[in-house]
């Protein structure tokens, strides 16, 4: 089984719907045998807590099945993903920091725009602080690089 864990800061946002685009990716390709995922946060502030109420939202706009609850990253995670898919530079800073230094490297620490077609920044803008339209945006950027991710792991 591979395992993919996605990452941003608060886990009720970004990370939490890179989860669930990745997890209907993996059933529309009946990969569920072989690919599982998971999201955290690099912070603490949400932890038990729903995604976002606009993040459920456009989730279900996109009929993207939500059901995640807000968990922090811990260093266990090492050892249990094979790829942890951060979505900006400062959430990779953040988990690089956390690597145990005998930890020997069983996985790949990847930016999620990495696999984003469109070339730009490599962070996925966090929409918290703006409207809705930043949610939108958000969900058509994980989408694209979810769709290259999964083929990406496929490999």
């Amino acid at each position: 089984m591979t395992r993919v864990l996605f990452v941003c800061l608060g886990n009720i946002c970004r990370s939490p719907l890179a989860e669930a685009i990745f997890n209907q990716l993996i059933q529309e390709r009946t990969l569920e045998e072989k690919i599982s995922c998971d999201s955290a946060g690099t912070g603490d502030w949400h932890v038990g807590e729903l995604p976002d109420p606009r993040t459920r939202e456009v989730a279900r706009q996109y009929q993207v099945p939500l059901d995640h609850r807000g968990r922090q990253f811990s260093p266990a995670d090492f050892a249990t993903y094979d790829y942890i898919i951060a979505m900006d530079q400062n959430n990779r800073d953040n988990i690089q920091r956390q690597i145990p230094e005998a930890e020997p490297a069983s996985y790949q620490l990847l930016l999620m725009r990495e696999f984003d077609e469109v070339p730009g920044k490599l962070d996925v803008p966090d929409p918290y602080w703006g409207g809705e339209q930043g949610f939108d945006d958000m969900y058509h950027l994980l989408r694209r690089c979810c769709i290259n991710l999964l083929d990406y792991v496929q490999k």
